[in-house]
């Protein structure tokens, strides 16, 4: 007989209240039960029932370990459970949360990719610029663009962004280009509201280096696609995320500017509810998650 099989035997005994019990909840026979739960005692060397002609009552080291058992059990249920799920077909409704735009650019062709592998998923997306309850909205998993607080969500660190100033050619041209922060006040500023940090406060650098300045925008937009939409436009700079302007720089309908004077990287990270096990549709989406967006943004954090 196994160790983990005495286990099983000595948690039934104690769940039960006796032997004959524990053994007809097992299947086993009254002697092999008590053969079991005396081989463990020999092994602690601590007695953990006291036992009468009427009852089994543990004694307090039987109650401790009780709780160890218990627990040992349960790990072992748990990688049975995640053996099993990786011969589990996904399938089901997998729930998704990201900030609207990085979903939309960076999420989206994810999901579509996997539900063409999976057939038996379904996945809904819920881009938001805000921050959601997991549990209360049935969240698998979501992107976070942040330094991340303790808390209950386990984290995947997939790559950077950084905060970046832009502008378009037709307003550099006629304009003189900022060489520091402080020349910023002399430009035309779009500013973005509900973003996190002060939209009229710029900083710049990092540590003792760190400069802010404090700004009068021209133009305050509340979405970051209608703030790039008005500086592609000529209207002024703006200062988005790295990953919100890079399509647009690609194609030269916006110039990074200030670049050596960038403040530091934002980690972005995928993250989850911390649980026994994760569902097949979550670990492999998580997989082709982090296989995706390590690619396209681990070279931010330079």
């Amino acid at each position: 007989m196994d160790r983990l099989d005495e286990l099983a035997i000595f948690v039934a005994v104690a769940e039960q209240g006796s032997f004959v019990a524990a053994a007809r909840h097992l299947g086993r026979s009254p002697a092999a039960v008590t053969r079991a739960v005396a081989a463990l005692e020999d092994r602690l060397g601590t007695r953990l029932f006291n036992r009468t002609t009427r009852a089994v009552a543990l004694t307090d080291a039987g109650g401790r370990y009780l709780d160890l058992c218990r627990r040992a059990l349960a790990e072992f249920e748990e990688l049975e459970l995640s053996a099993a799920s990786e011969r589990s077909e996904p399938r089901g409704l997998l729930t998704v949360t990201a900030p609207e735009m990085f979903g939309r650019l960076h999420i989206l062709p994810i999901a579509q990719a996997f539900m063409r592998a999976y057939p038996a998923v379904r996945v809904s997306l819920l881009l938001l610029n805000r921050m959601v309850s997991f549990v209360d909205e049935g969240i698998d998993l979501g992107v976070r663009i942040a330094e991340l607080q303790d808390s209950s969500l386990r984290a995947i660190q997939v790559g950077w962004v950084r905060r970046v100033a832009v502008a378009s050619p037709a307003y550099l041209a006629a304009r003189r280009e900022p060489g520091s922060p402080a020349d910023l006040t002399a430009h035309d500023i779009i500013a973005i509201t509900g973003i996190r940090t002060a939209y009229d406060r710029w900083s710049f650098g990092a540590g003792a280096g760190e400069t802010t300045v404090i700004l009068e925008p021209r133009l305050t937009l509340s979405t970051v696609q209608a703030a790039l939409d008005a500086a592609v436009a000529g209207g002024g700079i703006v200062r988005p995320l790295s990953y919100q302007s890079a399509p647009l720089e690609a194609g030269g309908q916006l110039r990074r500017l200030l670049r050596d004077q960038e403040p530091p990287p934002i980690p972005i990270h995928l993250i989850h509810p911390a649980g026994r096990y994760l569902a097949p549709k979550v670990r492999l989406f998580i997989d082709r998650a982090v296989a995706a967006l390590r690619g396209r943004f681990e070279k931010d954090a330079e």
